[in-house]
Parts: C-alpha cells; structure tokens; sequence
C-alpha cells in the first residue's frame, strides 16, 4: 500500500481511523482504503451516516457563532479530527480575527494535518492528547500557552464522547475538564444515540457492529445519559434537542429536512 506524503511515518494504515471514516463521510481527501471500506460497511446499515455528520458540523458552526456573540472568544475543540473546510478556526477568527483556538486529537493523521493547515496561525494549535485522560490536556503546553484558562472557554466535544466506553467513564472525564474552565465557559456536546435515527435499533446495530470490528466502539447512550455530561451547567435553550433544532439558522419543517439529521442530541451549557 502506498503511503501519501501527507500521511505520517510510523502510523498503521491498514487499520480504520474513526477521524479519517469522519472526513471520508464529510468528503474529504485524507482517507485511505480501508477507511473508505469500512465507512461504506457502516453505511450499508445506515447509509445517512454521511447526513448525520453534516449536522454534526453545520450544529458546531452556529454553537460558535453562539460562543462568540456570547463573548467567548476562546475555543478547546477535544477529538477535532482532520480539520476540513469551516473547522472551528475558520469559522471563529473570521468573526473574530482574535479569537483562539486549540485543537486535540490522538489520531497522528489528524495532528499532522492540523499542524499543516494551521502552520502560521498565531490564535490556533493542535494537541496530541487523548479525552480518556484529562490529565494530558489539563498539562498540554500548547494548550496553556495559547488559552487563558482564568477566562471563559468553550469546550467543544462535538460526535467524540459517543467513541468512550463507559469503563472509561466519559462522565468522570468532562466533570475533570469541566474544573478547568472559568465561570461563563460553554460546554457544547454532540452524542449519538438510537433515539431520532430512522431505522429500527437492530438495524442501527448493524453500523454499531462495525465501529466495534475496527476497535472503535460506537456507545449509543439514551437522552438522559447524555444530559448527565451537563450536571454543573445551565442548559441554554432549547435544551438538549436534534441537531437541527438547536438555533437554526433559519425555521426549520422536518418534513423538509433529512431525517437522518435529527439523529442522536446536541446542546450547550453555561458555567455558571
């Protein structure tokens, strides 16, 4: 197999990534093969995969627009994957050209891309650090360098909390994150689950079965668990709601929309 210049020396890329399935869905160009292959695989079960992650992405745009005209100017997206067009970044410094930005990811394809789209860019950096250890991001010194952690900060977990397993307690893992942060911050989430996806859940199971084949499994976890990455934080409205319905840029008829948008919930909560 050949290796792209752009691919890092010392990765394995005979094994699906989750962050390279993710650009692969998005359309992106940094994927190999066996990405693509297991993509396809999932999407056999659920071919709206791809539907679910631009509302995934589109959801991320306007909760940073949110942060911003909230006055918070400081973004640490966890689990940012390879940044394709409209990542944070872009996003946020054309709103704001001073806003910052610190990425992390612990999938070597997503820091190495990063670090070349994000070569020159004084307000942004990536982290190699895993979520399952807060502790790594608590210390980075890219992350500390660039954010000030005594002002609000939003921290983004957009579609990465559904890949930790509840033996890694992602519960335990936000609430350390969460300490961090000043009182204003913003906590902006994103969590599959078999509620909204319309497909029977033996029918999602299917997909489920192939993030476990890769070694990545995909936890569905229910409304009320994923409202629990909130406790300490004020739901801003509308809540804990379909992608789609959190501040739509313009009326939303769901009749109108892929239904394959509405599934699994994003919300964002205030620090208080």
């Amino acid at each position: 197999m050949e290796r792209p210049a752009w691919a890092p020396q010392g990765i394995d890329i005979s094994v699906p990534s989750v962050s390279r399935m993710y650009d692969f869905y998005l359309g992106g160009s940094h994927n190999f093969e066996v990405d693509r292959e297991a993509a396809r695989k999932a999407m056999e079960f659920m071919p709206g995969l791809p539907k679910i992650m631009q509302a995934n992405r589109a959801f991320m745009r306007r909760a940073v627009r949110y942060a911003l005209g909230e006055g918070v100017t400081q973004f640490l997206d966890i689990g940012s994957g390879i940044p394709t067009f409209g990542n944070v970044h872009e996003v946020a410094q054309t709103i704001d050209p001073a806003a910052k930005v610190a990425y992390v990811d612990h999938d070597p394809v997503a820091v190495a891309h990063s670090q070349a789209v994000l070569e020159g860019n004084e307000g942004a950096v990536i982290a190699t650090a895993d979520l399952r250890r807060p502790q790594e991001i608590r210390d980075s010194k890219e992350i500390t360098g660039l954010l000030d952690l005594g002002r609000p900060v939003a921290l983004l977990l957009v579609a990465v909390l559904h890949f930790i397993e509840d033996s890694d307690d992602p519960h335990a893992a936000v609430a350390e994150l969460s300490e961090l942060l000043a009182p204003g911050s913003l906590l902006v989430v994103t969590h599959a689950s078999y509620e909204g996806i319309p497909l029977t859940q033996e029918q999602a199971d299917g997909t489920v079965g192939v993030y476990k084949n890769i070694r990545n499994p995909l936890v569905m976890r229910s409304r009320d668990e994923i409202g629990r990455f909130f406790d300490g934080y004020e739901m801003v409205e509308p809540g804990l709601v379909s992608m789609p319905l959190w501040h739509p840029d313009s009326p939303v008829a769901p009749e109108n929309e892929d239904p394959y948008a509405f599934s699994g919930f994003a919300g964002v909560g205030r620090k208080a």
